[in-house]
Protein backbone atom coordinates (compact mmCIF):
# COMPACT_ATOMS: atom_id res chain seq x y z
CA UNK A 1 0.00 0.00 0.00
CA UNK A 2 1.23 3.27 -0.68
CA UNK A 3 1.49 6.53 1.42
CA UNK A 4 0.27 7.85 -1.35
CA UNK A 5 -3.02 6.88 0.08
CA UNK A 6 -2.79 8.47 3.69
CA UNK A 7 -4.95 11.79 2.78
CA UNK A 8 -7.68 9.73 0.61
CA UNK A 9 -8.28 7.36 3.77
CA UNK A 10 -8.20 9.97 6.10
CA UNK A 11 -10.96 11.55 4.15
CA UNK A 12 -13.25 8.23 4.03
CA UNK A 13 -12.95 7.58 7.06
CA UNK A 14 -13.91 11.54 8.83
CA UNK A 15 -16.66 11.89 6.28
CA UNK A 16 -18.34 8.36 8.11
CA UNK A 17 -19.23 11.06 10.54
CA UNK A 18 -19.22 10.90 15.03
CA UNK A 19 -20.47 8.62 16.88
CA UNK A 20 -23.14 10.34 18.74
CA UNK A 21 -24.71 11.49 15.04
CA UNK A 22 -26.32 7.76 15.71
CA UNK A 23 -27.74 5.60 18.34
CA UNK A 24 -24.93 5.03 20.92
CA UNK A 25 -24.83 0.95 20.72
CA UNK A 26 -22.09 -1.79 20.42
CA UNK A 27 -23.97 -4.02 18.14
CA UNK A 28 -22.22 -2.71 15.16
CA UNK A 29 -18.66 -2.68 16.28
CA UNK A 30 -18.99 -5.98 18.13
CA UNK A 31 -19.97 -7.58 14.67
CA UNK A 32 -17.87 -6.34 12.99
CA UNK A 33 -15.29 -7.16 15.66
CA UNK A 34 -16.70 -10.99 14.85
CA UNK A 35 -15.65 -11.07 11.49
CA UNK A 36 -12.42 -9.67 12.01
CA UNK A 37 -12.03 -12.70 14.12
CA UNK A 38 -12.23 -10.86 17.46
CA UNK A 39 -8.40 -9.02 17.60
CA UNK A 40 -9.32 -7.08 20.47
CA UNK A 41 -9.10 -10.64 22.20
CA UNK A 42 -5.33 -11.60 21.14
CA UNK A 43 -4.12 -9.39 23.86
CA UNK A 44 -4.38 -7.78 27.34
CA UNK A 45 -5.97 -4.67 27.42
CA UNK A 46 -5.57 -1.95 29.86
CA UNK A 47 -8.78 0.83 29.71
CA UNK A 48 -8.45 4.04 30.61
CA UNK A 49 -11.64 6.45 30.85
CA UNK A 50 -12.56 9.82 32.79
CA UNK A 51 -13.21 13.18 31.92
CA UNK A 52 -9.69 14.70 32.33
CA UNK A 53 -6.14 12.81 32.07
CA UNK A 54 -7.06 10.04 30.24
CA UNK A 55 -3.99 10.71 27.23
CA UNK A 56 -1.62 11.98 29.62
CA UNK A 57 -2.44 8.45 32.02
CA UNK A 58 -2.39 6.22 29.20
CA UNK A 59 1.11 7.48 27.75
CA UNK A 60 2.12 6.84 31.26
CA UNK A 61 1.23 3.42 31.11
CA UNK A 62 2.33 2.75 27.98
CA UNK A 63 6.05 3.89 29.12
CA UNK A 64 5.93 2.09 31.99
CA UNK A 65 5.18 -0.98 29.81
CA UNK A 66 7.37 -0.62 27.22
CA UNK A 67 10.62 -0.18 29.85
CA UNK A 68 9.71 -3.26 30.99
CA UNK A 69 10.32 -4.76 27.86
CA UNK A 70 6.98 -5.32 26.46
CA UNK A 71 5.30 -4.62 22.68
CA UNK A 72 2.95 -2.29 23.10
CA UNK A 73 -0.23 -0.91 21.32
CA UNK A 74 -1.42 2.45 22.39
CA UNK A 75 -5.10 3.94 21.61
CA UNK A 76 -5.54 7.39 22.24
CA UNK A 77 -8.20 10.28 20.76
CA UNK A 78 -8.61 12.60 19.17
CA UNK A 79 -5.32 13.56 17.42
CA UNK A 80 -2.60 16.50 17.74
CA UNK A 81 -1.78 16.71 13.80
CA UNK A 82 -2.33 13.32 12.20
CA UNK A 83 -5.08 10.61 12.40
CA UNK A 84 -2.14 8.07 12.90
CA UNK A 85 -1.24 9.70 16.51
CA UNK A 86 -4.28 7.50 17.32
CA UNK A 87 -3.28 4.21 16.93
CA UNK A 88 0.71 3.72 18.04
CA UNK A 89 2.68 0.58 18.39
CA UNK A 90 5.68 0.60 20.56
CA UNK A 91 5.78 4.16 21.18
CA UNK A 92 5.31 5.29 17.90
CA UNK A 93 2.68 6.13 15.32
CA UNK A 94 1.64 3.79 12.80
CA UNK A 95 3.18 4.17 9.20
CA UNK A 96 1.29 5.74 6.28
CA UNK A 97 1.58 2.90 4.55
CA UNK A 98 0.44 0.15 7.38
CA UNK A 99 -2.13 2.90 8.29
CA UNK A 100 -4.08 2.38 4.73
CA UNK A 101 -3.00 -1.50 4.76
CA UNK A 102 -4.85 -2.12 7.86
CA UNK A 103 -8.08 0.43 6.55
CA UNK A 104 -8.01 -1.84 3.34
CA UNK A 105 -7.80 -4.78 5.33
CA UNK A 106 -10.92 -4.48 7.42
CA UNK A 107 -12.76 -2.30 4.53
CA UNK A 108 -14.88 -4.90 2.85
CA UNK A 109 -15.84 -6.51 6.70
CA UNK A 110 -16.66 -2.74 7.06
CA UNK A 111 -19.18 -2.60 3.92
CA UNK A 112 -20.15 -5.91 5.03
CA UNK A 113 -21.72 -4.11 8.34
CA UNK A 114 -22.97 -1.08 7.13
CA UNK A 115 -25.42 -3.07 4.77
CA UNK A 116 -26.37 -5.49 7.75
CA UNK A 117 -27.15 -2.71 10.20
CA UNK A 118 -28.41 0.31 7.67
CA UNK A 119 -26.39 2.41 9.32
CA UNK A 120 -23.00 3.32 8.45
CA UNK A 121 -19.94 2.45 11.18
CA UNK A 122 -18.77 5.98 12.64
CA UNK A 123 -15.37 7.52 11.86
CA UNK A 124 -14.54 6.36 15.39
CA UNK A 125 -15.74 2.86 14.96
CA UNK A 126 -14.00 2.39 12.26
CA UNK A 127 -10.79 3.61 13.82
CA UNK A 128 -11.05 1.21 16.99
CA UNK A 129 -11.07 -1.51 14.80
CA UNK A 130 -8.28 -0.54 13.07
CA UNK A 131 -6.49 0.20 16.20
CA UNK A 132 -7.78 -3.60 17.85
CA UNK A 133 -6.81 -5.13 14.13
CA UNK A 134 -3.45 -3.39 13.98
CA UNK A 135 -2.22 -4.24 17.32
CA UNK A 136 -3.11 -8.22 16.86
CA UNK A 137 -1.12 -8.04 13.66
CA UNK A 138 1.93 -6.54 15.26
CA UNK A 139 1.90 -8.06 17.72
CA UNK A 140 1.78 -6.60 20.50
CA UNK A 141 2.11 -8.14 24.37
CA UNK A 142 -0.36 -5.41 25.94
CA UNK A 143 -2.53 -2.46 24.25
CA UNK A 144 -3.12 0.52 26.51
CA UNK A 145 -6.56 1.55 25.30
CA UNK A 146 -8.22 5.44 26.09
CA UNK A 147 -11.99 5.56 25.64
CA UNK A 148 -12.96 8.03 23.44
CA UNK A 149 -16.27 9.28 25.17
CA UNK A 150 -18.24 7.80 28.07
CA UNK A 151 -17.17 4.10 28.29
CA UNK A 152 -20.34 1.75 28.34
CA UNK A 153 -21.16 1.94 25.37
CA UNK A 154 -17.74 3.07 23.75
CA UNK A 155 -16.32 1.58 20.94
CA UNK A 156 -13.28 0.78 22.44
CA UNK A 157 -15.31 -1.12 24.92
CA UNK A 158 -15.69 -4.47 22.92
CA UNK A 159 -11.93 -5.40 24.96
CA UNK A 160 -12.73 -6.95 28.57
CA UNK A 161 -10.19 -4.79 30.03
CA UNK A 162 -7.71 -7.18 32.69
CA UNK A 163 -7.09 -3.59 34.30
CA UNK A 164 -9.66 -0.44 34.39
CA UNK A 165 -8.58 3.07 34.80
CA UNK A 166 -10.81 5.53 35.01
CA UNK A 167 -9.29 9.15 35.71
CA UNK A 168 -11.10 12.16 37.85
CA UNK A 169 -14.57 12.92 36.98
CA UNK A 170 -16.51 16.02 36.24
CA UNK A 171 -18.66 17.32 34.31
CA UNK A 172 -18.31 17.23 30.36
CA UNK A 173 -19.84 16.08 27.24
CA UNK A 174 -23.15 16.71 28.98
CA UNK A 175 -25.17 16.88 25.78
CA UNK A 176 -24.28 12.79 25.33
CA UNK A 177 -23.19 11.81 28.60
CA UNK A 178 -25.77 13.32 31.51
CA UNK A 179 -26.14 16.31 33.56
CA UNK A 180 -24.86 15.08 36.83
CA UNK A 181 -21.77 13.97 37.87
CA UNK A 182 -22.89 10.48 38.55
CA UNK A 183 -24.80 10.31 35.06
CA UNK A 184 -21.39 10.71 33.62
CA UNK A 185 -20.05 8.09 36.10
CA UNK A 186 -22.53 5.41 35.27
CA UNK A 187 -21.39 5.98 31.98
CA UNK A 188 -17.76 5.57 32.37
CA UNK A 189 -17.99 2.66 34.92
CA UNK A 190 -18.77 0.65 31.76
CA UNK A 191 -15.79 -0.18 31.35
CA UNK A 192 -14.92 -1.96 34.66
CA UNK A 193 -15.91 -5.95 34.00
CA UNK A 194 -15.56 -8.97 35.86
CA UNK A 195 -12.39 -10.03 36.94
CA UNK A 196 -10.70 -6.95 36.33
CA UNK A 197 -8.79 -4.46 38.67
CA UNK A 198 -10.28 -1.05 38.97
CA UNK A 199 -7.60 1.72 39.20
CA UNK A 200 -9.82 4.42 40.70
CA UNK A 201 -8.41 8.33 40.74
CA UNK A 202 -9.23 10.76 43.45
CA UNK A 203 -13.07 11.31 42.96
CA UNK A 204 -15.75 13.56 43.82
CA UNK A 205 -17.75 11.38 46.52
CA UNK A 206 -20.85 11.30 44.26
CA UNK A 207 -18.36 9.68 40.97
CA UNK A 208 -16.99 7.49 44.02
CA UNK A 209 -19.83 6.34 44.97
CA UNK A 210 -21.15 5.09 41.76
CA UNK A 211 -17.52 4.06 40.69
CA UNK A 212 -17.10 1.62 43.99
CA UNK A 213 -20.91 0.65 43.26
CA UNK A 214 -20.02 -1.01 39.58
CA UNK A 215 -16.88 -2.92 41.23
CA UNK A 216 -19.45 -4.45 43.80
CA UNK A 217 -21.99 -4.90 41.24
CA UNK A 218 -19.01 -7.08 38.95
CA UNK A 219 -16.55 -8.62 41.37
CA UNK A 220 -13.98 -6.34 40.37
CA UNK A 221 -11.08 -5.24 42.57
CA UNK A 222 -10.78 -1.68 43.12
CA UNK A 223 -7.54 0.30 44.40
CA UNK A 224 -8.39 4.14 44.93
CA UNK A 225 -5.66 6.46 45.06
CA UNK A 226 -5.43 8.25 48.22
CA UNK A 227 -6.15 5.05 49.84
CA UNK A 228 -4.24 2.06 48.53
CA UNK A 229 -1.86 4.05 46.15
CA UNK A 230 -0.80 7.94 45.83
CA UNK A 231 1.23 10.78 45.66
CA UNK A 232 3.43 10.76 48.82
CA UNK A 233 5.42 13.93 48.14
CA UNK A 234 6.11 16.27 45.13
CA UNK A 235 8.83 18.68 44.65
CA UNK A 236 8.83 21.64 41.37
CA UNK A 237 12.20 20.71 39.69
CA UNK A 238 13.51 22.15 36.01
CA UNK A 239 11.70 20.72 33.90
CA UNK A 240 9.38 19.11 35.64
CA UNK A 241 8.91 17.75 39.20
CA UNK A 242 10.31 14.84 41.54
CA UNK A 243 8.18 12.88 42.95
CA UNK A 244 7.49 10.00 45.85
CA UNK A 245 4.88 7.60 44.96
CA UNK A 246 3.45 4.51 46.55
CA UNK A 247 2.02 2.12 44.24
CA UNK A 248 -0.02 -0.80 45.23
CA UNK A 249 3.06 -2.91 45.81
CA UNK A 250 6.45 -1.07 46.75
CA UNK A 251 6.94 2.31 47.38
CA UNK A 252 9.28 4.70 44.94
CA UNK A 253 11.66 7.13 45.38
CA UNK A 254 13.25 10.22 43.53
CA UNK A 255 11.47 9.78 40.55
CA UNK A 256 11.91 12.46 37.80
CA UNK A 257 8.69 13.30 35.99
CA UNK A 258 9.28 15.55 33.00
CA UNK A 259 5.52 16.92 32.88
CA UNK A 260 4.25 20.01 35.14
CA UNK A 261 1.33 20.14 37.88
CA UNK A 262 0.21 18.53 40.74
CA UNK A 263 -2.10 16.74 38.16
CA UNK A 264 0.46 14.80 36.52
CA UNK A 265 1.66 13.56 39.32
CA UNK A 266 -1.86 11.94 40.37
CA UNK A 267 -1.77 10.85 36.69
CA UNK A 268 1.25 8.99 37.18
CA UNK A 269 0.52 7.20 40.36
CA UNK A 270 -2.33 5.83 38.87
CA UNK A 271 -0.45 5.05 35.47
CA UNK A 272 2.26 2.92 38.55
CA UNK A 273 -0.54 1.50 39.93
CA UNK A 274 -2.24 -0.01 37.15
CA UNK A 275 1.16 -1.09 35.51
CA UNK A 276 1.27 -2.87 38.94
CA UNK A 277 -1.82 -4.59 39.20
CA UNK A 278 -1.45 -5.80 35.48
CA UNK A 279 2.35 -7.33 36.31
CA UNK A 280 1.22 -8.87 39.54
CA UNK A 281 -2.66 -8.29 40.02
CA UNK A 282 -4.40 -6.24 43.08
CA UNK A 283 -3.24 -5.60 46.71
CA UNK A 284 -4.48 -7.93 48.92
CA UNK A 285 -6.37 -5.80 52.07
CA UNK A 286 -3.27 -4.30 54.19
CA UNK A 287 -0.75 -4.93 51.56
CA UNK A 288 -0.43 -1.62 50.79
CA UNK A 289 -1.97 1.38 52.52
CA UNK A 290 -0.78 5.02 52.06
CA UNK A 291 -0.98 6.37 55.53
CA UNK A 292 1.23 3.51 56.74
CA UNK A 293 3.65 4.41 53.70
CA UNK A 294 4.28 7.74 54.82
CA UNK A 295 5.80 6.82 58.03
CA UNK A 296 8.45 4.89 55.79
CA UNK A 297 11.72 6.86 55.40
CA UNK A 298 12.52 7.69 51.69
CA UNK A 299 14.58 4.46 50.31
CA UNK A 300 12.88 2.33 52.22
CA UNK A 301 11.57 -1.15 51.08
CA UNK A 302 7.83 -0.60 51.61
CA UNK A 303 5.09 -3.25 50.74
CA UNK A 304 7.00 -5.57 48.29
CA UNK A 305 5.04 -8.10 46.41
CA UNK A 306 4.85 -10.41 42.88
CA UNK A 307 3.87 -7.02 41.13
CA UNK A 308 6.56 -4.54 42.88
CA UNK A 309 8.38 -3.12 39.86
CA UNK A 310 11.96 -2.49 40.04
CA UNK A 311 12.26 1.03 41.24
CA UNK A 312 15.22 1.92 38.60
CA UNK A 313 12.54 0.82 36.09
CA UNK A 314 9.71 3.17 37.27
CA UNK A 315 12.43 5.92 37.22
CA UNK A 316 14.02 5.56 33.34
CA UNK A 317 10.50 4.98 32.49
CA UNK A 318 8.74 8.09 34.07
CA UNK A 319 11.95 10.06 33.26
CA UNK A 320 11.18 9.21 29.58
CA UNK A 321 7.55 10.40 29.66
CA UNK A 322 6.31 12.92 26.99
CA UNK A 323 2.32 14.18 27.08
CA UNK A 324 2.37 16.44 23.91
CA UNK A 325 -0.02 19.25 23.79
CA UNK A 326 -0.41 19.03 27.59
CA UNK A 327 1.47 22.24 29.36
CA UNK A 328 4.26 21.78 26.67
CA UNK A 329 6.48 24.07 26.47
CA UNK A 330 6.43 25.28 22.35
CA UNK A 331 8.98 28.02 22.43
CA UNK A 332 11.16 30.56 24.78
CA UNK A 333 11.50 34.23 24.82
CA UNK A 334 8.42 34.64 25.92
CA UNK A 335 7.78 31.48 27.16
CA UNK A 336 4.62 29.88 24.97
CA UNK A 337 2.96 27.18 26.34
CA UNK A 338 0.64 24.82 24.86
CA UNK A 339 -2.37 22.46 26.55
CA UNK A 340 -5.68 20.82 25.77
CA UNK A 341 -7.57 21.70 29.01
CA UNK A 342 -11.25 21.76 27.32
CA UNK A 343 -13.18 22.18 30.35
CA UNK A 344 -13.74 23.71 33.67
CA UNK A 345 -11.63 21.25 35.68
CA UNK A 346 -8.96 20.53 33.09
CA UNK A 347 -8.27 24.31 33.09
CA UNK A 348 -8.42 24.24 36.54
CA UNK A 349 -5.50 21.93 36.57
CA UNK A 350 -3.51 24.02 34.20
CA UNK A 351 -4.30 27.20 35.92
CA UNK A 352 -2.55 25.22 39.19
CA UNK A 353 -0.11 24.08 37.42
CA UNK A 354 0.64 27.37 35.75
CA UNK A 355 0.97 29.24 38.36
CA UNK A 356 3.18 26.82 40.98
CA UNK A 357 5.75 26.11 38.05
CA UNK A 358 6.04 29.22 36.55
CA UNK A 359 7.58 32.53 37.40
CA UNK A 360 5.19 34.70 35.22
CA UNK A 361 5.43 38.32 35.90
CA UNK A 362 2.91 38.91 32.74
CA UNK A 363 1.09 35.91 31.01
CA UNK A 364 -1.29 36.42 28.07
CA UNK A 365 -3.32 33.85 26.77
CA UNK A 366 -4.71 32.56 23.56
CA UNK A 367 -8.30 30.67 23.70
CA UNK A 368 -10.15 28.82 21.07
CA UNK A 369 -12.85 26.33 22.49
CA UNK A 370 -15.51 24.04 21.20
CA UNK A 371 -19.32 25.63 21.57
CA UNK A 372 -20.66 22.83 23.22
CA UNK A 373 -18.42 23.39 26.10
CA UNK A 374 -19.06 25.29 29.58
CA UNK A 375 -16.73 28.31 27.57
CA UNK A 376 -17.79 30.98 30.62
CA UNK A 377 -16.87 27.95 33.40
CA UNK A 378 -13.18 27.81 31.53
CA UNK A 379 -13.08 31.65 31.48
CA UNK A 380 -13.58 32.05 34.69
CA UNK A 381 -10.71 29.91 35.61
CA UNK A 382 -8.43 32.16 33.27
CA UNK A 383 -9.36 35.46 34.49
CA UNK A 384 -7.33 35.42 37.63
CA UNK A 385 -3.97 33.93 35.87
CA UNK A 386 -4.31 35.91 32.86
CA UNK A 387 -3.03 40.13 32.28
CA UNK A 388 -4.68 40.15 28.60
CA UNK A 389 -6.54 37.53 26.41
CA UNK A 390 -6.85 36.86 22.59
CA UNK A 391 -9.80 34.94 21.62
CA UNK A 392 -9.65 33.03 18.44
CA UNK A 393 -10.87 30.05 16.67
CA UNK A 394 -9.42 26.49 15.76
CA UNK A 395 -9.89 24.23 12.60
CA UNK A 396 -12.18 22.04 14.82
CA UNK A 397 -15.56 22.11 13.15
CA UNK A 398 -17.56 22.95 16.46
CA UNK A 399 -14.88 25.74 17.12
CA UNK A 400 -16.86 28.75 18.89
CA UNK A 401 -16.68 31.76 16.32
CA UNK A 402 -14.11 34.29 17.42
CA UNK A 403 -16.47 37.58 18.16
CA UNK A 404 -19.05 35.24 20.13
CA UNK A 405 -15.90 34.27 22.33
CA UNK A 406 -15.02 37.56 22.60
CA UNK A 407 -18.52 38.48 23.91
CA UNK A 408 -18.33 35.81 26.49
CA UNK A 409 -14.86 36.82 27.45
CA UNK A 410 -15.62 39.90 27.90
CA UNK A 411 -18.01 39.61 30.61
CA UNK A 412 -16.03 37.85 32.75
CA UNK A 413 -12.33 39.72 31.73
CA UNK A 414 -14.09 43.29 30.51
CA UNK A 415 -13.41 44.60 27.56
CA UNK A 416 -9.99 46.41 27.62
CA UNK A 417 -8.38 42.60 28.31
CA UNK A 418 -9.84 40.79 25.72
CA UNK A 419 -8.71 41.11 21.68
CA UNK A 420 -10.35 39.23 18.90
CA UNK A 421 -8.33 37.52 16.13
CA UNK A 422 -9.90 35.63 13.22
CA UNK A 423 -7.38 33.62 12.36
CA UNK A 424 -5.03 31.20 15.32
CA UNK A 425 -1.88 32.78 13.81
CA UNK A 426 -2.82 36.28 14.14
CA UNK A 427 -3.75 35.49 17.67
CA UNK A 428 -0.66 33.79 18.40
CA UNK A 429 1.19 36.87 16.78
CA UNK A 430 -1.03 39.14 19.04
CA UNK A 431 -0.68 37.32 22.48
CA UNK A 432 3.51 37.45 21.61
CA UNK A 433 3.28 41.30 20.88
CA UNK A 434 1.11 41.75 24.43
CA UNK A 435 3.27 39.35 26.54
CA UNK A 436 6.29 41.73 25.04
CA UNK A 437 4.52 44.63 26.05
CA UNK A 438 7.25 45.35 29.57
CA UNK A 439 10.09 44.58 27.75
CA UNK A 440 10.63 42.21 30.83
CA UNK A 441 10.82 39.08 28.58
CA UNK A 442 12.12 36.87 31.18
CA UNK A 443 8.91 36.80 33.03
CA UNK A 444 6.10 36.87 29.79
CA UNK A 445 4.51 33.85 28.64
CA UNK A 446 1.71 32.77 26.65
CA UNK A 447 -0.91 30.24 26.87
CA UNK A 448 -2.31 28.89 23.83
CA UNK A 449 -5.62 26.08 25.38
CA UNK A 450 -8.95 25.34 24.90
CA UNK A 451 -8.84 22.07 23.25
CA UNK A 452 -7.25 19.20 21.23
CA UNK A 453 -7.05 20.81 18.35
CA UNK A 454 -6.19 24.31 19.50
CA UNK A 455 -3.36 22.88 21.03
CA UNK A 456 -1.99 20.58 17.71
CA UNK A 457 -2.91 23.91 15.44
CA UNK A 458 -0.20 25.60 17.12
CA UNK A 459 2.24 22.93 17.38
CA UNK A 460 1.75 22.87 13.55
CA UNK A 461 2.05 26.80 13.23
CA UNK A 462 4.75 26.95 16.05
CA UNK A 463 6.43 23.67 14.17
CA UNK A 464 6.61 21.65 17.58
CA UNK A 465 8.28 18.26 16.75
CA UNK A 466 7.73 14.90 18.34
Amino acid sequence: MSAEQYPAVVRQIADRGVEWDIDPTLDRIRDLMHLLGDPQRAFPVIQVAGTNGKTSTARLIETLLRERGLRTGLFTSPELTTLRERIAIDGEPVSPERFVATYTDILPYVRMIDDKHGVRLSFFEVLTAMGYAAFADAPVDVAVVEVGMGGAWDATSVADPAVAVVTPIGLDHTRYLGDTVEEIAAEKAGIIKPGSVAILAQQPVAAAEVLLRRVAETGAVAAREGIEFGVLHRDVAVGGQLVRLQGLHGTYDEIFLPLFGDHQAGNAACALAAVEAFAGGAPTPGEANLEAATRIAPGDDYAGGEGRLDPALVRSGFAKAVSPGRLEIARTGPTVLLDSAHNPAGMAATVAAVTEEFGFTRLVGVLAVAADKDVTGILEQLEPVLAELVVTRSSGARSLEPQELGELAEGVFGTERVHVAARLDDAIDRAIALAEETGEYQGAGVLITGSVTTAGDARTLLRVSG
